[in-house]
């Protein structure tokens, strides 16, 4: 009997010691409201030091004046609710066991999940998740369910999982605002139409005028959750709108080829194509006087300037230039895979550096940091780009669409220089020397037919004064 004791014993001590660590693992449970009486739903913050931080608005329901904040429980001590019937201390009590169930499954799924890609969004379904099991089973698979797997095996680049993002709140704001209009509204991948659709199209477009109306939709479900701020949501353009709709699309494709649903409700609805103008672009005139501008009295905008120039001599997406390392450089050229086209077909690009490009990169040789380059965060680099212009000169007007309007309109190109200019000056510029799609998809990473290029074989003016020129 002994032995068998000293066992249980061992055994017990394994299990101990088995158990994810988490010292510094804490669950907060509280309410969130100035109200003294009443009833509130209560909150779960689980925090992990001081990085990480995650939120669960529970469907627990407690009466404020019952709650003990100290205890983090409803009182249910006989000496403080002598007026109690056995019933109401018996519904505490199954309150109070609940919220210790709750409380497990919180830490659960956080030491479960613990190290993964994660956001208070993913927290809160994998919480449902394990708490209703039944609506995510393969069959009938649920469509914010399918709609986290689908971005988990695509295994998407970070500019394009933020972008996958925006459509996934967009559509939880849908469906949220959707069901205090229609009672019982859901979202359901068989019962997507295209009257759904054509809603779902509506209110993208007037998305910015409902915020007012609906603050605690947009506290629950962010316009933007990368600011620390919920900003207001802006007034989208037919472009932007496309694009949500078409990532919409590959979506339910998708669920179609998992054999999740049979419905597939665009065969009726038609996106929209997107309007662009012509690409605006530097010369290369330009680009040596940005390159060979003074900028020694302001290391920030000259080292940025420096790295914008490299990118107009690479032609690479600014994704994958933040993801470039020393690595990336073999045998004088520049070697990665596109992000952008990674989950379809892998585009391999390797780009050889001409003597400006490998000078760029002996200068910051010693840089600390793992990247190639010094880079900043993309919206800096942006807001630089437009400075460099600036103080280089570069400022003549240019036409260009305005991306909510539709409509053409005239800008200085300083105000609408970005990072992508300089792809498209690598791009447009090579094309002007040599007319092959083919061989410019190999450097810059397009796939093959893409439309791209067809907005280039417009814009060579020099070309055209050349072919008039034969028929002189």
């Amino acid at each position: 009997m002994q032995n068998f004791i000293d066992v249980v014993q061992m055994l017990c001590k394994f299990c101990i010691f088995a158990q994810p660590k988490a010292n510094n693992m804490k669950i907060k449970v509280f309410f969130r409201t100035a109200q003294k009486v009443g009833l509130a739903n209560l909150r779960f913050r689980l925090s992990d030091g001081r990085g990480v931080q995650f939120f669960h608005k529970s469907d627990i329901v407690v009466d404020i004046t019952k709650w003990d904040e100290v205890k983090e429980r409803l009182i249910i001590d006989s000496r403080k609710t002598r007026l109690c019937t056995p019933k109401e201390l018996q519904e505490r009590e199954r309150t109070n066991n609940e919220i210790t169930e709750r409380e497990n499954i919180v830490r659960n799924v956080y030491l479960t999940h613990k190290g993964e890609d994660m956001d208070n969004e993913r927290f809160e379904r994998l919480i449902d998740e394990a708490l209703h099991p039944d609506k995510y089973t393969r069959t009938g698979l649920a469509f914010f369910a399918a709609f986290d797997e689908y971005m988990e095996k695509h295994e998407k680049a970070e500019t394009s999982r933020r972008n996958f993002m925006v459509l996934y709140r967009a559509l939880q704001r849908f469906e949220t605002i959707q069901a205090t209009e229609e009672r019982g509204f859901e979202l359901t991948l068989d019962g997507l139409n295209e009257d759904i659709l054509s809603d779902f199209d509506s209110f993208l477009r007037n998305e910015h005028t409902l915020y007012d109306e609906y603050p605690d939709v947009y506290e629950r479900f962010r316009y933007n959750s990368d600011h620390r701020k919920n900003p207001r949501p802006q007034q989208r353009g037919d472009n932007a709108i496309t694009n949500l709709m078409k990532k919409l699309r590959a979506f339910v494709a998708w669920c179609n080829d998992q054999e999740i649903t049979t419905n597939y409700p665009f065969r009726k609805f038609k996106i929209k194509v997107e309007k662009y103008g012509r690409p605006v672009y530097i010369s290369l005139e330009e680009r040596n006087t940005i390159a060979d501008y003074d900028l020694s009295h302001n290391s920030r905008l000259e080292t940025q300037r420096d790295i914008f120039i490299f990118q107009c001599l690479t032609g690479c997406r600014v994704s994958d230039l933040l993801r470039l390392t020393r690595d990336n450089i073999v045998n004088g050229a520049v070697e990665y895979v596109a992000q952008k086209t990674k989950d379809e077909k892998a585009e391999f690009v390797r780009v050889p550096l001409n003597g400006r490009a490998s000078a760029i990169l002996k200068k910051y040789r010693k840089h600390k940091g793992t990247g190639l380059l010094p880079f900043i965060t993309s919206q800096r680099y942006n807001d630089a780009i437009k400075e460099v212009f600036t103080a280089c000169g570069i400022t003549r007007m240019v036409t260009v669409i305005n991306p909510t309007t539709g409509e053409e309109e005239k800008q200085p190109i300083n105000e609408v220089a970005s990072s992508h200019m300089a792809r498209r000056t690598f791009v447009g510029n090579i094309y002007k020397q040599v007319k092959d799609p083919n061989l410019i998809g190999a450097l810059s990473g397009h796939k093959e037919g893409s439309r791209a290029f067809a907005r280039y074989r417009d814009i060579d003016e020099d070309i055209k004064k050349e072919v008039v020129s034969l028929i002189n």
